[in-house]
């Protein structure tokens, strides 16, 4: 509830606390209204509302409707405010501000659209209103911060709720602290706040086998019948900073920071924290920074309206306390701080624009002593109230928080929060040159962070592995009997999982490998400019295998005379040689080889997978293309002209 007992709606409180609101007089209603004791308030003004029948008392009626429609917005039970706004409006409520308390409450049930235009019909009435423009902001935005939601997960943490309101999770080792108003809390009292118990400290411990155990009350003397809660640790544990409310029947009561001391398994007894002069003011919600060096906390000093975040050095607590500034502040409330790092502040606010009431917002602190501010979107966000948040630690996105969301009542539950590890899979084939795959071949990957992963393919001579985004891999495929293949690939510095494809396609060591899309000119040994790809292809192969020597063959097909066909095909070899030295390729690894028509090619899997008409195994020879139909017979001359490379040589392997 936004209320969050005492510690987030700061009041001063009188012996009248102890006073009952029973009566049916809107006067009463209103004292109780004046002391904060809002659940007992909206009470009272109901009984107003419905007493109240004749037509000429109907401003009695709106003032009601609209007084309690102040108090459901403070308990946080914002379609019960909203039902009250509308009818304070109906029966003629004076004041604008009735048409701006309805926008707020809309905006905090999600119903964005609406929200948007009373917002806009408040702002006809008061132009250039900061509340009102901050508000229109977020709900005008709301629905697509909810429809691109971040990759957080966000789950309900039942283990830590209760039945009644459970919030400002506060990690420290094993344990984590909460402030609960459950109906196991110290003390008899209830809050004429919230209508629940005052609230105490509770924690639980996480066992050897990761599980937490079920809440208890905190170990020691911090509770007592009096509100305690939202709590902080010094660096050393050793310290725990806390909100306390004491009720007073003779001096008006605020609410304080105390501390406490861990001795023997026990908390000490709270001792209140002395924060600057200024006595009148009230103090809450601390968070030490992880240095030890700033209590930072929230305060109704006067600053940029609402509550404020300061904070003051720990070494000099009666130093004045420094306001953290207008890129934090605003003219709403700002709560709930938590320093993540000495320079990454956590804070909720109702003035940023957002979701719908309290918003988890993340600060950084710049060199320059600036803020850079934003919120934390959906699903950490939503159209309730949203606070008190704690991490396991700097270096991982995970943790706890509050939040009264998707209850009716206003209530707050923890709820656990994790933003996963992005996946990125890089999956392929490793083939043969004739695209059959290759079983237990193997992947080197190594990764300009540092990273060198293994793998090998399946039976199928598929891969699958996972890598980092943002990273450039270079990768190495071999296996027994064929060449190293080697790509290079970059993952994208993404925000979502991906799955990338990559194949290899090996060339054997122990028979010709064709190489496709070498082109000549007609009749000539000439390369076309065509031809490029495929040579710097073998090119980067030979590079990728110092270790090897090929000899580069060419082929013609069954025309012409055997003499011609030998000549033209050693001179389109020696072409190829030529290209690769003046790639850079030493000539003694290379040997160029004519072989004219005197070796038909015979039909691999590969060639019958592109030609169904066509037999594995059978030798395209003269005899057996003079057999086939005319247009099959140009089809097995173009697959007898090629030009292959086989290995001839292999010093020192290095696969």
């Amino acid at each position: 509830m936004k209320i969050k007992h005492l510690f987030s709606n700061i009041v001063l409180l009188t012996a009248l606390f102890l006073a009952s609101c029973s009566s049916v007089k809107i006067s009463d209603a209103d004292s109780c209204m004046e002391r904060g004791e809002y659940y007992n308030a909206a009470k009272a003004y109901r009984k107003v509302y419905n007493k109240v029948k004749k037509r000429e008392l109907r401003h009695l009626r709106a003032e009601s409707a609209f007084k309690m429609g102040e108090c459901y917005r403070h308990l946080g039970q914002n379609e019960a405010a909203a039902g009250a706004y509308r009818n304070a409006l109906r029966y003629g409520y004076p004041d604008s501000i009735a048409v701006l308390r309805l926008a707020q409450s809309l905006h905090g049930e999600g119903k964005y659209q609406a929200a948007v235009k009373s917002y806009e019909d408040y702002l006809s009435f008061r132009p250039g209103d900061a509340t009102a423009l901050s508000g229109l902001a977020g709900a005008t935005a709301s629905a697509a911060i909810k429809k691109n939601r971040t990759r957080y997960v966000v789950k309900n943490a039942r283990v830590f709720n209760s039945r009644r309101s459970d919030f400002s999770p506060m990690l420290h080792g094993d344990a984590l602290y909460f402030t609960t108003t459950n109906e196991h809390a110290k003390g008899s009292l209830r809050s004429e706040i919230t209508g629940q118990k005052l609230s105490d400290i509770w924690v639980s411990r996480k066992n050897e086998q990761g599980k937490w155990s079920a809440p208890e009350p905190a170990e020691g003397e911090l509770n007592t019948e009096w509100d305690e809660g939202i709590i902080s640790f010094s660096p050393d544990g050793s310290t725990m900073y806390l909100t306390r409310a004491v009720r007073s029947a003779s001096e008006d009561t605020g609410v304080e920071i105390y501390t406490s001391r861990r001795a023997d398994a026990q908390w000490s007894a709270p001792v209140k924290l002395c924060i600057g002069p200024d006595s009148l003011s009230s103090y809450a919600h601390p968070a030490v920074s992880p240095s030890g060096e700033y209590l930072y906390f929230c305060s109704d000093k006067p600053g940029f309206g609402g509550k404020d975040l300061w904070r003051i050095r720990l070494h000099e607590p009666s130093a004045h306390p420094e306001n953290l500034g207008p890129d934090i502040n605003t003219s709403g409330n700002e709560m709930f701080p938590y320093m993540l790092t000495d320079s990454v502040l956590l804070f909720s606010s109702d003035g940023h624009p957002g979701l719908g009431g309290l918003d988890i917002f993340r600060a950084t602190l710049t060199p320059r002593g600036e803020w850079e501010v934003y919120n934390m979107g959906s699903p950490i966000n939503s159209e309730g109230d949203d606070f008190g948040i704690t991490y396991f630690s700097p270096e991982r996105e995970a943790g706890y928080f509050s939040t009264n969301r998707g209850d009716r009542r206003g209530y707050d539950h923890i709820y656990s929060f994790e933003m996963p590890d992005i996946r990125v899979t890089l999956s392929g084939h490793v083939y043969d040159k004739e695209e059959d795959p290759l079983a237990a071949a193997t992947l080197r990957i190594v990764g300009n962070n540092g990273s060198i992963l293994k793998t090998a393919t399946r039976v199928d001579g598929s891969f699958s592995i996972s890598l980092q985004p943002g990273v450039d891999y270079v990768m190495l495929a071999g296996a027994n009997g064929y060449l190293n293949a080697k790509q290079e690939f970059t993952t994208d510095s993404i925000q979502e999982d991906a799955d990338y494809s990559v194949d290899f396609y090996l060339a054997s060591i122990t028979k010709p490998n064709i190489v496709d899309n070498i082109f000549y000119d007609f009749d000539k040994a000439t390369l076309r400019p065509e031809s490029k790809e495929a040579l710097d292809e073998i090119a980067r192969m030979l590079r990728d295998n110092p270790n090897i020597s090929i000899e580069m063959a060419s082929h013609t097909d069954r025309r012409g005379s055997d003499a011609y066909n030998a000549d033209l095909s050693l001179r389109r070899a020696k072409s190829v040689v030529d290209y690769l030295i003046g790639a850079g390729i030493p000539s003694g690894r290379l040997r160029a080889k004519g072989y004219g028509k005197s070796q038909p090619k015979l039909v691999t899997k590969r060639i019958a997978r592109l030609y169904p008409s066509l037999h594995v195994g059978q030798l395209l020879d003269e005899e057996y293309i003079l057999s086939l139909p005319e247009n099959l017979q140009e089809v097995a001359d173009q697959i007898n002209r090629r030009t292959e490379f086989q290995v001839i040589s292999v010093e020192n392997p290095m696969f």
